[in-house]
């Protein structure tokens, strides 16, 4: 059964990422990242907190057109300054409209649609940021994933 689109303000999360510009046709050149975040977090005695995020900045879903991507594992605060070879951040409140896709990555589209449509419908607006969840990533069999979206709003 599909999920509803609902409205939340996430608290801050501190974040251990990566930073790239990208376009959709380069995604898949970014899937090692979360793996070496996960490997750096271990290394430096970070305490995960949560499942990998893919955060998306002015992306628009044109295949060519540059946008930011930044693939961010979630930590806690670190205890000592880090001088790894990843960035970390804590970020402010996020206002959004969350939806579970379950099932295959390529029909995304699909659940994104559904959230503009609930967006427009309660006369929101986007501010340019998204976020995918990934709570499980089954490559074998992409019916099992599970992918939090995160439709940051104004």
């Amino acid at each position: 059964m599909p999920s509803t689109p609902e409205v939340k303000i996430l608290k801050p999360i501190t974040f251990l990422f990566h930073r790239i510009e990208t376009t959709i046709q380069q995604l898949e050149q970014a899937l090692p990242v979360g793996q070496q975040l996960i490997r750096e977090a271990v290394q430096q005695g970070l305490t995960v907190t949560g499942c990998v995020h893919w955060h998306y900045f002015d992306f628009t879903g044109n295949e060519i057109k540059k946008f930011t991507l930044e693939v961010a594992l979630p930590i806690a605060r670190p205890l000592q300054p880090y001088n790894g070879q990843f960035i970390v951040k804590t970020t402010g409140d996020f206002k959004c409209v969350c939806l579970t896709h379950e099932g295959r990555w390529d029909e995304i589209p699909m659940s994104y649609s559904r959230i503009m449509d609930f967006m427009k419908a309660n006369h929101l607006a986007s501010d340019h940021e998204n976020r995918e969840l990934y709570v499980n990533a089954d490559f074998i069999n992409q019916q099992g994933n599970i992918t939090e979206l995160q439709l940051g709003i104004l």
